[in-house]
């Protein structure tokens, strides 16, 4: 049965479940209900909830099953469907780095970046004299150059959650917005 197959089928009576291919470059490992996904960039791992779903390893293909039956039949399978696509991002993370480009945009006071540790400081802006602070999320890796910023990793909620944490510690408050423009953006190619 195909995906989409699985998203419409709510009945009782079938048994959906969805194979996954998996690249020769990458390689998965299930112990107990950790899904371990190793890659040439590395590393990615995810928890099942095996109440409602089991995983097993078959000839180069993951086959993701339902264990649900009854009222919790409609559940596991949304359940299935998000697992699979979550599977799907993990490991084309660890064959090809997830990438978030950002700017540095100020018109007031120029804006320093530093890198400590899990942590990215935002010095100087729009003149304060305390950094504002961001989390840096999982393995992502951070670049700066000039006014360019460059956030990748190979897992692709932890890259997009730093640049929405990055974002946030940006906002400004109590300020006319369409006079203080300045802070780090999403830059659109």
């Amino acid at each position: 049965m195909s995906e989409a197959d699985c998203w419409l089928t709510f009945t009782d009576t079938d048994d959906c479940m969805i194979e996954i291919e998996v690249p020769k470059d990458v390689n998965v490992d299930i112990s107990g209900n950790a899904i371990t996904i190793k890659g040439p960039l590395g590393t990615n791992t995810r928890m099942l909830n095996d109440t409602l779903l089991t995983i097993t390893k078959k000839d180069g293909k993951l086959v993701i099953e339902q264990v649900a039956k009854g009222k919790l039949f409609k559940k596991a399978a949304m359940a299935e469907v998000s697992f699979v696509k979550v599977l799907r991002n993990d490991m084309a993370g660890v064959a090809k780095h997830y990438e978030i480009n950002m700017r540095i945009v100020f018109a007031h006071f120029p804006i320093n970046i530093e890198i400590k540790g899990a942590k990215l400081n935002i010095n100087n802006m729009i003149g304060e004299r305390v950094p504002r602070i961001s989390k840096i999320v999982g393995t992502t890796k951070i670049e700066v150059k000039g006014q360019a910023v460059r956030l990748y990793g190979t897992s692709l909620d932890d890259v997009s959650q730093t640049a929405a944490n990055i974002r946030l510690a940006c906002k400004i408050r109590n300020k006319d917005s369409r006079v203080f423009q300045d802070g780090l953006y999403y830059e659109i190619e």
